[in-house]
């Protein structure tokens, strides 16, 4: 039984490479074929990091035909950022995304590949402290977003198949590690019945692995079309609903027009087209929510982040609405006490601004005062809009970002809203990592608040602007 088991090392190689390759093969087919666009660059992180650990082995098989530094550091440093791209691949799987994670992981491939090709260059360190370092190394690589997908909420079959899988890698790494530190290894090539027994695991763990990850994917992937499906029936449920409004009063009105204009005098007529005109704006602005909203859902708007002056961008916003403020006798300002620099697309941020301050515009009373504000915290720039208006029941409140929810308020002048716009804001808001909220009490007003990512200020400046 044991003979059968002692396999040949270099047979151990050949497997590793033909698995790697079967599986780089397998994932690309997969993220070219049938992946969404956001698991495509999920798929191709971890192809790569399997693409990686390909040539590594392959290298590491020609020792002896290819020099050392070839076979030894530079095959060792593919493997560890092979495992880097490899588990980068996995965080992003994690509902809960943040580059120090990421970072974390480059952090620890860079350290282990540097004390590797220390303790072979400068060190001259035998086989056996060459094998106890990749061992920590891998181990090393592979514990944080083990321990992450372990204490993560929400567990899923194929989830927890998949982290049990890796948690099986590293124990047999720790196993391996021991083993070599109790059982100095003295060639390069071992024919012992452990090293056997850890190659055919470890073997068996990579391709049941990787089968985990695409399933894991594919979930991802079903889940999220489920949702897309449920929120679509959702959306135009809304956009049904409230368009019959202002279309039935389109059609009412020109109905008038056309078959009794006669007998209306001119300021009769006037009030009738400005009705029409209010009813005709209202259907556009639903119109181009749902485009905006059905492109940012489909992939085709890019988030293209740029450095952008928030001040000015705000300042702008603020001038487009000054006649719509005035309209109510409202008093619209902006307050800043520096120049604030974002990394942001400058399209979304508009949207968000633009919805917000018609928002709190239509939400504010005659004579009311609407105040922008922008600062840095911990870090981000936060955005606040609040106005002095009849503010949000605490029952509408916590129902205003989500799209299972239809959210609507008549405006202090009787205006209409679908709440399509703050569904919008929260998408946009999202593809920056940022937050947005509000802060309301009935009767007292409402502030809404977002935060991006901030590029440090050079400039200190202290800008207000009064429309009225």
């Amino acid at each position: 039984m044991l003979q059968i088991l002692m396999l040949d090392p270099k047979t151990v190689f050949q497997l590793y490479f033909w698995a790697n390759l079967f599986i780089c093969i397998l994932i690309f087919s997969y993220s070219f074929s049938y992946a969404t666009s956001e698991n495509r660059k999920i798929l191709k992180t971890f192809g790569y990091g399997k693409l990686l650990l390909t040539i590594g082995w392959v290298l590491i098989a020609l020792r002896g035909v290819v020099p050392d530094l070839i076979s030894i550091n530079i095959a060792n440093t593919l493997i560890f950022s092979g495992c880097c791209y490899e588990t980068i691949a996995m965080l992003s799987m994690l509902n809960a995304k943040s580059k120090k994670r990421y970072q974390l992981q480059m952090i620890i491939t860079i350290a282990a590949i540097i004390v590797f090709n220390i303790a072979v260059l400068l060190l001259d360190s035998n086989i056996n402290n060459r094998i106890l370092i990749i061992s920590i190394g891998i181990f090393a690589i592979y514990l944080p977003p083990t321990i992450r997908y372990f204490t993560e909420k929400g567990h899923t079959f194929f989830r927890t198949f998949y982290v049990l899988c890796y948690a099986g890698f590293e124990i047999l790494v720790v196993m391996r590690a021991i083993y070599n530190y109790h059982n100095p290894q003295t060639a390069f090539f071992s024919h012992s019945i452990f090293d056997s027994l850890y190659s055919i695991s470890l073997f068996l763990l990579t391709l049941i692995g990787t089968v985990g990850f695409l399933l894991l994917v594919k979930e991802k992937q079903d889940l999220k079309i489920q949702k897309l499906l449920k929120d679509k029936n959702q959306f135009f449920s809304i956009i049904a609903h409230d368009l019959r409004g202002p279309l039935g009063s389109s059609v009412r009105l020109s109905n008038i027009l056309t078959k009794n204009i006669e007998e209306y005098s001119q300021d009769e007529i006037k009030e009738i087209i400005e009705m029409l005109h209010q009813s005709n704006k209202n259907s556009y602005k639903l119109l181009e929510n749902l485009l905006d909203w059905s492109q940012v859902q489909t992939g085709m708007i890019e988030y293209s982040p740029e450095k952008i002056a928030l001040n000015t961008l705000i300042i702008d916003n603020v001038k487009l609405n000054k006649n719509l403020a005035l309209n109510k006798n409202i008093t619209l300002s902006f307050e800043s006490t520096e120049l604030i620099e974002v990394e942001a697309d400058k399209n979304m941020i508009d949207t968000i601004v633009r919805n917000l301050l018609t928002n709190a515009i239509k939400f504010t009373k005659k004579h009311g005062e609407i105040i922008v504000k922008i600062q840095k915290i911990n870090k981000k720039a936060e955005i606040s809009i609040a106005d002095n208006g009849i503010g949000i029941p605490d029952n509408i409140k916590e129902k205003l970002f989500k799209i299972n929810e239809n959210v609507t308020q008549k405006g202090t002048d009787n205006e209409t809203g679908s709440g399509l716009g703050l569904l919008l804001c929260s998408e946009f808001i999202k593809m920056h990592q940022g937050e947005i909220w509000t802060e309301s009490e009935t009767g007292k007003g409402s502030t809404f608040k977002f935060t991006l990512p901030l590029i440090e200020a050079k400039l200190n400046h202290n800008l207000v602007l009064n429309p009225a």
